[in-house]
């Protein structure tokens, strides 16, 4: 678990500095590098997979075969996601860091302000093949608005219902549930108040960005937001307030969530699911984790994220953020020439069927996006909600701030439903309201 306190204090420094430095060197920012032949990059790589050694399997064939055509070598790290935000901020202060990295496309505009981070300006996006190979709504997702992106989709990601298919049956349970009402009754037919020994919902309050985009998600359904059209908080609104409650009532009052997944934060959610503990987890893309944890592809299926009533879609049928994973280069490499290349390698239509077929996520590539692997049921879920009816989180500054400050909120909520305090308006907004006097305005 990542250092909360220490993450936010690198946000809140990095928040001020518009020309913060990493990786010492220097180049320029239009894609010229300072390095005649370079020979090696640094990468850190995203904990995608169902543990780092398969992302190291999964990445290092790759790598090698970068290296074999460009006679570059690249040294891999894969962050576990509970320490890659305070590492990323860390390194855009200290100048110690990676020469390229991925990021959650929800941090794009907070890394952005740093000044950290190579724009993408049209000079370097041509040195990849040009903007227009990607789809528009996941290039809009690495950035603010009317600047210069600062990253490259690599990964799209939705999220969707995964149930097992034999606990539904043995529970009764024909289809998977729609509606948030439905799935709460499902989820008590499996779990029967905590007495079954299994449980309908598997959650992790221990991981804040997952408490985060659910919340999200929740607050759209709500008819709320988290900033308003400025970028002021608006933590405490009605709409955000009832949201958050919702979310941590699944367990407090609904008892369809353990109350141990109040300390999950790193997949362990999965993997009770892979081993039937629970019917149902809510994820962005698991398919590679059920698969090495024994599950078989028809032992489960996936459906839409519920909404309140009626059919996902936009407005108030939110029911995903716009997740992925993009690609960025420290502005200050000493090798942004080789850097470029790599991303070129890495977002080429093969290289793009290769990885997101190994992750069970959608190319941002469209190109790649014919490949019959996308059309299969548990990915075409992720397309779809991706098309219909998900909505990209705030491209603020001050975004993953508020990841830590209301996902640390709401841990807290989850470990006080876990130890059966009750849950009220009043006591979700008391932290809300915390989470918001620590913003930095």
């Amino acid at each position: 678990m990542r250092s909360i306190r220490a993450a936010a204090a690198v946000v809140i420094t990095i928040s001020t500095l518009a020309g913060a430095t990493a990786c010492g060197g220097g180049s320029d920012s239009s894609g010229g590098g300072s390095n005649a032949s370079p020979k090696t990059l640094t990468y850190w790589a995203s904990n995608q997979g169902p543990n780092i050694p398969a992302d190291k399997k999964i990445l290092t064939p790759e790598l090698k075969k970068f290296e074999q055509q460009t006679g570059i070598k690249v040294n891999l790290e894969v962050v576990p996601w509970a320490d890659l935000l305070k590492r990323v901020l860390a390194a855009t202060t200290s100048g110690q860091g990676p020469d390229v990295l991925n990021i959650g496309n929800t941090w794009s505009a907070s890394l952005q302000a740093t000044g950290a981070l190579l724009p993408w300006n049209k000079a370097n996006f041509d040195a990849i093949g040009g903007r227009d190979r990607f789809v528009e709504a996941a290039v809009a997702s690495a950035g603010a608005a009317k600047q210069d992106p600062a990253a490259v989709p690599l990964y799209s990601l939705s999220y969707a219902l995964y149930y097992n298919k034999k606990m539904f049956a043995d529970a009764g349970i024909a289809k998977p549930p729609a509606t948030w009402d439905e799935l709460i009754a499902d989820g008590r037919k499996i779990s029967k108040n905590g007495t079954s020994g299994k449980w309908g919902l598997g959650a992790e309050g221990g991981n804040l960005s997952e408490n985060i985009h659910q919340a999200f998600v929740l607050s759209k359904q709500h008819g709320a937001d988290f900033f308003d059209a400025s970028g002021k908080p608006t933590f405490t609104s009605p709409g955000a307030v009832a949201a958050v409650k919702q979310y941590v009532d699944l367990m407090g009052k609904d008892k369809i969530i353990a109350p141990g997944n109040a300390e999950y934060s790193q997949n362990q959610s999965l993997s009770d699911f892979s081993k039937g503990k629970t019917a149902m987890v809510l994820w962005q893309a698991a398919a590679s984790t059920f698969a090495s944890q024994g599950m078989k592809p028809e032992d489960w299926g996936a459906a839409p994220a519920p909404v309140v009533s009626g059919a996902p879609g936009q407005g108030k049928n939110v029911n995903s953020m716009v997740a992925g994973i993009n690609m960025a280069v420290f502005k200050n490499t000493k090798n942004t020439k080789g850097a470029l290349k790599f991303v070129k390698f890495m977002t080429s239509d093969d290289e793009q069927k290769i990885l997101n077929k190994a992750y069970g996520a959608v190319p941002p590539v469209t190109a790649a996006q014919a490949d019959p692997a996308f059309n299969v049921p548990g990915v075409k879920v992720l397309k779809d909600t991706l098309t219909t009816s998900a909505a990209p989180l705030p491209q603020v500054a001050s975004e993953s701030q508020f990841e830590t400050t209301v996902g640390t909120a709401i841990k807290e909520l989850w470990a006080d439903a876990a130890a059966g305090k009750t849950i009220t308006t009043a006591s979700v907004k008391d932290k809300l309201t915390k989470a918001q006097q620590q913003m930095t305005q």
